[in-house]
């Protein structure tokens, strides 16, 4: 009997370093944690008759057996409870008594044997010192097996990108080209893996209902405007180019092979409304690169049917075995870059390109949530950024936020949100589910604020044209240098700020500008982000007198608020047209040829807007002005085009190509069979994003004009310094420079103003006055990093390229992540002709962000320095790639001609009027019906 109870311990040990060590989601392992918590049941058993004797046989066995006993209670009651994190301090304390009782029971054992030898009875501190060196030794080995696992699972980028799309994924013949997405072994899964999602609510039911209510819960054809789009698509490209969707939002059609199907023919079949469900997330293995366009890795679990299994017995089993040990579950479930590189995870697919696969053109940018979020402060990687944030952050952290839970696997009584909280207040609205929309109109307030600035009676400048290589149709921010012109002017407007601490006056029968600040506050990205061709967010600016009468409104809303916002509102979105200078409105990006205009504000940057308020001769004595920041999601059309937009046309040429849409659209189609609970074209809500009223008296038109007043406050450097961004931004740089000298008053000991100060000397290519500004920034804070970058410019115009590395370096030693800033080192080596130093940092450069274009020309650059012209082609062809097609602009001339307002908005500093305020006619209204939509008075058009 002693012998077996000494076997049965044995194998305890070895199992428990085999169980912590290497953790594995096969049959052997399960059978090893029954066997492991069966045999110790038996061996407590056994020592409730060898315990008491150990108590007797000195102090050593004595110690040895309470500490085992302590240690086999706490096991029993952890076969109980589980060892899910909650449980994690009972599973340490159940480790910790087993294996001190085990060196000390060894060490007894050994003492023990010596006596009966014939040797000394006394403590054998050297066997002992062997044991807890050996028990030492096989901890760290287990503890390094175990951490190995997780090293191999890092989200690293290659090299260099893909020269063509074909080189993307499993190339132009697999299964699911044009995603890049991949299944291990090259296979299909079986669609009902990802529409079992119920099975995990057996342990994880919070997360569950959480998901349930969520955007991806509603990604695919249970979505009606996905639905709508994805129907377009393969009527006009065919089924093959809607894969390239299908990586990210249709798992359960894409992965089984569904998808070569038209959707139309399968609509309702379960795999087309299963959404995202857990297992599209928890099943990707690796993520290839931040490339996104679903460049990941899916892989099959071995045990998935028996952790589906319908049988009860089966069922409590694998259950069972899970909560005792369920390390292998999270293993295959909660692969460390989920946790430790959330934003390169999801990058895989909130970033995408289409290419010629796709839009039968050329690459062009989707959208992308996650380069203007790595280059930024938020992030903790942007060195050049307006703010830094007092910490950085990942996308979990907003959208995936702590909440209560005693779901297994919680910590501390709290799981990440799987509500995933966000933006899209049309699919609560649609699904009529009043609690989702709540969650997330809360998740909106305080992202962004407006503060109504400034006055001023001079003319606006003429705007300055972006200069940046843009290799996007969407924006360009941190992740990539932009430059303007700048105004034509050579002095800045006089302006009157901040209005509510000045007070200013207006005439009656004058014409003044007045400037409202956009400022993204809690926004780790682009604002706005996501499809930003496919909803309206706009300012809109009213003013009403004291009379009640309106006087000014810019972002009026036609149809008393139901219809589209007016044109000529100041719009944040890509305004994308085909190439008969159609818009793509009908999510349709396949078919772009040409940008018009992309307005979106980087995260702590801002947007100076101007608005050309004429004050009419019989307003009242007061003006109350309010600006409110708007957001829509969808469009007006893009909402009627998707529930109700047909056309009596065929799909065919002339009237249609992938390139191009020329067929008219009505808003009549049958609405009985939509997606989703709401079988009307739903009334989307207008939310209020940021909101800010200022109230200023109007004198007699022979008043005298008021002299600029300008007010500073050292508390109130940031509204200055917002203003100013926004105007830097639009290229109004004698403005920005103007702001930002009202900063460097309102606190002299404050870097910022200094540093703003330098950026617009080094974008005015005044080095003389950038050195004076950036010096005083550098002598207030010595170790900014934003102020040692642009002053490493001052030094790289002066020929001075080793104090401009020097300067670089330091930067890159806060911030190695920052592209531009190894970019711009790569370059100053390039100039240098120290080929190599050059090639190692824009590499660096390249584990970033693999399509970064000027990383792709300066490589390019130097190996034709170094002769090897074969590489430097390739990279040519990389560059060419990425880099926008100018020629494509001429598309739009004939547009903008056309649409004087999307032109004005064009123009990097333009100003807005407002919308006529007299007697108008009726806007058209929809008309809604269980059936039907229909426009009375106009067709929908193109």
């Amino acid at each position: 009997m002693r012998k077996l109870g000494f076997a049965l311990l044995a194998f305890l040990v070895v199992s428990a370093i085999y169980l912590y060590a290497w953790p594995a989601p096969n049959l052997v392992y399960p059978a090893v944690v029954l066997a492991h918590a069966g045999f110790g049941v038996l061996v407590t058993l056994l020592g409730l008759r060898y315990i008491p004797k150990l108590r007797t046989s000195g102090l050593l066995a004595g110690s040895a057996g309470a500490l085992m006993g302590v240690g086999a209670v706490i096991g029993i009651v952890l076969i109980f409870i589980g060892t899910s994190r909650p449980q994690r301090y009972a599973l340490w304390a159940h480790i910790a008594f087993c294996v001190v009782a085990v060196v000390l029971l060894a060490t007894w054992l050994v003492r023990q044997r010596r006596a009966n030898s014939g040797v000394s009875s006394g403590t054998p501190w050297g066997a002992f010192a062997g044991i807890v060196a050996l028990v030492a030794v096989v901890s760290v080995a287990a503890w390094y097996a175990r951490g190995f696992w997780s090293k191999q699972y890092a989200i690293k980028n290659p090299n260099a990108a893909p020269l063509t799309m074909d080189d993307e994924g499993d190339g132009s013949t697999g299964m699911f080209f044009p995603s890049s997405a991949q299944v291990a072994g090259k296979r299909k899964i079986p669609a009902k893996f990802f529409m079992e999602s119920d099975a995990c609510a057996r342990c994880h039911q919070d997360i569950y209902n959480q998901w349930q209510k969520s955007a991806h819960h509603f990604s695919s054809f249970n979505n009606q405007w996905y639905r709508k789009s994805i129907e377009y698509m393969q009527d006009v490209r065919g089924t093959k180019p809607s894969k390239w969707c299908g990586g990210c939002h249709d798992p359960a059609v894409l992965y089984s092979g569904l998808m070569d199907t038209p959707i139309k023919q399968i609509i309702h079949r379960p795999e087309s409304q299963a959404g995202l469900g857990c297992m599209m997330c928890h099943s990707i293995v690796k993520v290839k690169s931040t490339m996104g366009q679903a460049d990941f890795m899916l892989e099959y679990p071995e045990l998935h049917e028996l952790a589906a299994t319908k049988n009860p017995v089966m069922r409590a089993l694998h259950d069972f075995t899970i909560k005792l040990n369920p390390e292998p579950h999270r293993r295959v479930f909660l692969k460390p870059f989920m946790k430790e590189q959330t934003a390169e995870f999801c990058s895989s697919c909130h970033k995408v390109h289409l290419d010629a696969p796709v839009n039968n053109y050329r690459w062009i940018r989707g959208f992308n949530e996650y380069d203007n979020w790595q280059a930024s402060g938020v992030s903790g990687f942007g060195a050049r950024s307006f703010y830094y944030p007092p910490k950085s952050q990942q996308c979990a952290d907003c959208h995936m936020p702590a909440a209560k839970s005693n779901d297994f696997g919680n910590i501390d009584g709290f799981v990440h949100s799987h509500q995933f909280p966000g933006a899209n207040t049309a699919l609560p609205t649609a699904n009529e589910d009043p609690a989702q929309l709540k969650l997330i109109e809360n998740f909106l307030k305080t992202a962004v604020t407006v503060d109504i600035f400034a006055i001023s009676h001079a003319a606006t400048p003429v705007g300055g044209t972006a200069q940046a290589e843009n290799s996007t149709s969407f924006a360009v921010g941190e992740e990539a240098e932009v430059k303007t012109t700048g105004e034509n002017t050579t002095e800045s407007v006089p302006v009157t700020a901040p209005l509510d601490e000045t007070n200013p006056v207006l005439r009656r029968g004058e014409s003044v500008r007045m400037d409202v600040v956009v400022r993204t506050r809690k926004v780790g990205h682009f604002f706005p982000g996501g499809t930003v061709d496919a909803f309206d967010t706009w300012l809109e600016l009213k003013a009403v007198d004291d009379k009640g009468q309106p006087v000014f409104w810019s972002g009026k809303v036609e149809d008393d608020g139901k219809g589209p916002v007016e044109k000529g509102a100041h719009f944040y979105r890509s305004l994308q047209i085909d190439e008969h200078g159609n818009e793509i409105n009908k999510r349709n990006a396949w078919s772009t040829r040409s940008t018009v205009y992309v307005r979106l504000i980087p995260p702590g940057a801002a947007d100076t807007v101007h608005f050309r308020v004429n004050v009419p001769e019989n307003v009242g004595d007061k003006i109350k002005f309010t600006a409110r920041l708007c957001y829509r999601k969808f469009s007006w059309y893009n909402t009627h085009f998707a529930y109700a937009g047909q056309s009596k046309d065929r799909v065919a040429e002339p009237l249609t190509k992938a390139s191009y849409d020329d067929r008219g659209f009505t808003f009549d189609g049958d609405l009985a069979d939509v997606s989703g609970k709401m079988k009307s074209v739903p009334d989307l809500p207008i939310e209020v994003l940021a909101e800010k009223t200022v109230e200023l008296r109007v004198v007699p038109k022979n008043t005298p004009l008021e002299t600029p007043k300008t007010v500073t406050k050292k508390d109130e450097w940031q509204r200055w310094n917002d203003y100013g961004i926004g105007l830097l931004l639009q290229g109004d740089l004698k403005g920005a420079a103007a702001a930002f000298v009202k900063v460097t008053e309102a606190d002299p000991n404050n870097p910022d103003g200094w540093v703003n100060l330098g950026r617009v000397a080094v974008q005015e290519g005044d080095m003389e006055r950038a050195r004076e500004v950036l010096t005083k920034a550098l002598k207030i804070n010595a170790n900014l990093a934003r102020a040692r970058f642009f002053y490493a410019r001052v030094l790289r115009s002066d020929g001075n390229y080793d104090g401009a590395a020097q300067e670089l370096q330091a930067v890159l030693a806060q911030y190695p992540k920052d592209r531009v800033v190894r970019n711009d080192l790569g370059r100053i080596y390039f100039l240098q002709r120290k080929y190599d130093q050059a090639i190692a940092e824009l590499q660096q450069v390249m584990e970033v962000d693999p399509e970064d274009l000027q990383a792709n020309y300066n490589l390019m650059l130097c190996y034709r320095g170094l002769g090897k012209t074969e590489v430097a082609a390739d990279y040519e062809k990389r560059y060419l790639r990425f880099k926008a097609d100018e020629a494509s602009q001429a598309i739009s001339g004939e547009y903008r001609r056309k649409h004087p307002e999307d032109n004005n908005e064009r123009q990097q500093i333009h100003e807005h009027v407002s919308v006529p305020l007299g007697p108008t006619s009726k806007s058209v209204t929809p008309v809604k019906t269980a059936k039907t939509t229909q426009t009375h008075g106009a067709s929908a058009g193109k």
